[in-house]
């Protein structure tokens, strides 16, 4: 099948999706709690970017499956998704592969009404697995047909299997956590800061691991800031995620909301003021803002995944670089600001795309936005647009020519799963 004819399979699937689009936001509300607002704009962006896809005809046409015809990916899913997953399975699909997928056990209507949405389309090119993920891991690792598996999850979980990807020689793709600075200098536009911020942390309730999670701002315009933005989080609806008017839901993960109670609960304990938020209900989390935190503070060194925005003013430009960069996780960083601004995105950005590191590399980010928003600079991600990061954000395990080797930076899901054609 040409790379033509996998294309039209992928624009049928954006138009089911637009037909199944009410169905698929009402099971994004009930299995995992997201908010009417989110899962319709979560529909329409899939939909977008599946078109997308048009622009990579050019460097996709020319490549084949990784292992080879009749090779399959396996691809392992996050929670905190629903249309959007579309368009990493789509990926691995368009250079030729077969794909089985698995949901995460907290979106398992989602998955039956996805899997009922592909199978008329893809047949048994794109199936859906239903066990556990240890399982599925273990099965992929052990099938001959299984050239690659691509994970989306949390890093901790993940780095055990490097001696089974050594000895099988299978390539990992893996796309993790973030703990993303958003640095905020005393001559950025202030408006543009704070609507990036808001629309970044309070969507999906604070449960991307893009949201901005360390907010760094500069000493001179803390106080201010922080009176603008909390004017801000007031007026945020927070309930029910049925309600149309609810812009902020109850957390999805039991863990993330123990971890959250941690964070906030050491925060005050050191010294933190929370200026607005700190209840929680259950899974719901108000949304929260915490003023005076440090970067030894839980909440500045986990990534925290869910409505609670954690900040921190800084005095100088080499303060807060070095402090953005002393981190485990390197995905994503937000700067905003004049010429001092320009040159923290400058030092903060990695490599436009991923390439071999002898060891994970630290204090260097896979995307840096500087006086842009998320959405300017996510545009095209994982379409035509390499996303991934450094450290334990993500990376890759692959042996070429009998050597095991790891990758990290932005990368993108099509070309890691494939190989040129005349290879």
């Amino acid at each position: 099948m040409s790379f033509e004819e996998r294309f039209e399979k992928v624009l049928k699937l954006a138009d089911a999706l637009r037909e199944h689009r009410d169905q698929m936001v009402e099971l994004a509300v009930k299995d995992l709690r997201f908010t009417v607002k989110d899962s319709v704009r979560e529909v329409e962006l899939a939909i977008d970017r599946l078109k997308m896809f048009e622009e990579t005809e050019r460097f996709l046409s020319g490549r084949k499956p990784l292992g080879g015809p009749g090779s399959r990916v396996s691809l392992m899913l996050s929670y905190n998704g629903s249309a959007w997953v579309n368009t990493a399975i789509a990926s691995i699909y368009l250079v030729g592969n077969l794909v089985t997928v698995k949901f995460s056990s907290k979106g398992r209507d989602v998955m039956k009404l996805t899997e009922s949405i592909y199978r008329p389309i893809f047949g048994d090119d794109v199936t859906f697995y239903q066990g556990g993920g240890r399982v599925f891991m273990e099965e992929s690792l052990r099938d001959p047909d299984v050239a690659a598996v691509v994970v989306f999850g949390f890093d901790e979980n993940i780095l055990p299997y490097e001696q089974a990807f050594r000895e099988t020689g299978k390539k990992l793709v893996f796309e993790g956590p973030g703990s993303d600075p958003f640095i905020v200098f005393p001559d950025a536009d202030l408006e543009l800061a704070l609507t990036d911020l808001m629309a970044g942390k309070f969507m999906y309730s604070g449960q991307t691991c893009t949201a901005p999670k360390r907010i760094y701002i500069h000493e001179s315009i803390y106080d201010e800031l922080l009176a603008m933005f909390v004017d801000r989080v007031k007026r945020l609806e927070v309930g029910d995620p049925a309600d149309e008017r609810t812009d902020v839901s109850p957390v999805v993960s039991d863990l993330a909301v123990k971890r959250i109670g941690e964070q906030l609960a050491e925060a005050v304990r050191l010294g933190a003021e929370v200026l607005i938020g700190g209840r929680m209900e259950g899974n719901l989390v108000y949304p929260t803002v915490v003023k005076n935190a440090t970067d030894q503070m839980l909440g500045m060194r986990e990534e925290v995944f869910g409505p609670v925005a954690f900040t921190s003013a800084f005095a100088s430009k080499g303060e807060v670089l070095d402090r953005a960069r002393n981190h485990k996780y390197g995905l994503r960083a937000a700067v905003f600001g004049g010429s001092e601004a320009r040159m923290v995105a400058e030092t903060l950005k990695g490599e436009e795309y991923c390439h071999p590191v002898n060891s994970y590399t630290f204090g260097t980010f896979g995307t840096v936005a500087c006086n842009e928003t998320r959405a300017a600079s996510w545009r095209g991600a994982f379409i035509t647009k390499p996303v991934g990061g450094y450290g334990y954000s993500g990376w890759i395990w692959e042996t070429v020519g009998g050597e095991f080797r790891m990758k990290q930076g932005p990368k993108l899901l099509s070309t890691e799963t494939s190989a040129p054609r005349d290879a």
